[in-house]
């Protein structure tokens, strides 16, 4: 039977793509994502696979969606003696925690086009034991109403952020807090839990990424992971 890892050594895979109209580049893409310096094991392979199909993924996007857009702004601004536009756009990622078993990281999609610039983020937390991924409510203690939960933390930080005049948030954010929540936007770092709303669907765009935070050992979070929530998981 494979050992199960404890630890994950990883590199960086970078690529890179560009799409041009009449040879002038009107789109350039940059890749930048973890590869496990070993890949001997199952669970290594299995996360390789995931983020080189995770980097194929986003060059697909960036030549089906992303390519028509700024082919027609390079059109638009050659049409009217304007500046050529520079559109980028680049995947990259930040490994925030590897310890005990579990190895997380957030990557952001950032596309510059049309003069502004859009970031999608994205969560994964593994558990290297079993090579899987784990659901934010392996870090909660049984019964407790995650959801619930985070949202109160939430809210209480965004008092605080407006009260204290540092950041901005839509008249409506309450509202949207709860209709755009999603439990499978997180990561964690080896002191706690870091949870976060997509760009525009809480705050401004100048905002970003609205993201938030709860400490291990307060209300019920959890670390290290006891193996039965583990075994539980999906």
């Amino acid at each position: 039977m494979e050992d199960r890892l404890l630890s994950l050594a990883t590199e960086e895979f970078a690529a890179e793509r560009e799409w041009t109209v009449e040879e002038i580049t009107v789109l350039k893409a940059t890749v930048s994502l973890p590869r496990p310096v070993e890949r001997g094991s199952r669970t290594a392979r299995r996360i390789d696979r995931f983020y080189q199909l995770q980097a194929r993924s986003y060059f697909r996007y960036c030549e089906n969606w992303l390519f028509p857009k700024a082919a027609e702004e390079y059109r638009q601004a050659l049409a009217g003696s304007a500046p050529l536009p520079r559109c980028q756009a680049s995947l990259t990622y930040q490994v925030t925690c590897a310890e005990r078993g579990i190895w997380s990281l957030r990557t952001d999609a950032r596309e510059c086009l049309n003069g502004r610039t859009d970031v999608l983020r994205r969560g994964d937390t593994w558990d290297l034991r079993r090579g899987y991924p784990i659901p934010l409510s392996c870090f909660f203690a049984r019964r407790t109403p995650v959801r619930r939960l985070l949202l109160q933390t939430a809210e209480a930080e965004i008092h605080r952020q407006e009260q204290a005049g540092i950041s901005q948030y839509h008249e409506a954010w309450r509202q949207e807090l709860r209709r755009n929540f999603n439990q499978e936007n997180y990561y964690v770092t080896p002191e706690g839990v870091c949870f976060f709303w997509q760009m525009c669907t809480i705050a401004p765009r100048a905002e970003g990424v609205p993201s938030f935070f709860l400490p291990f050992g307060e209300q019920g979070c959890l670390w290290p992971i006891p193996e039965p929530l583990l075994a539980a998981a999906p």
